[in-house]
């Protein structure tokens, strides 16, 4: 199974971006992933997570502006992110939860 996420950039504060986990191997349905994002200097962060009932969790400094999906034909996650902050500039990237699987990262750019 691998993980491959895409979609990042550079985006003005404000704005919107979607980012995108696509899975190939296994489907997606029944599995839980996790957007991870590291920031300059920073530790690695749990941002979003769905779980295998499509249950959502999110920080809290993304809690309202960030939605984690799942569409099941495409066989990925999604990441929206609207209202972004030069504060999400990171390099993210996606998780099958509870293991090592983990595709390279994509990195977000959010300019003030």
């Amino acid at each position: 199974v691998q993980l491959q996420a895409s979609g990042g950039g550079l985006v003005q504060a404000g704005g919107s971006m979607r980012l995108s986990c696509a899975m190939s191997g296994r489907t997606i349905r029944a599995e839980a992933i996790a957007w991870f994002r590291q920031r300059s200097g920073k530790a690695r962060e749990l941002v979003a997570s769905i779980s295998t009932g499509d249950n959502p969790y999110y920080i809290g400094s993304v809690e309202g502006r960030f939605t984690i999906s799942r569409d099941i034909a495409e066989n990925t996650v999604y990441l929206q992110m609207n209202h972004v902050k030069p504060e999400d500039t990171a390099v993210y990237h996606c998780n099958l939860w509870g293991t090592d699987v983990r595709g390279p990262g994509t990195q977000v750019t959010v300019s003030s």
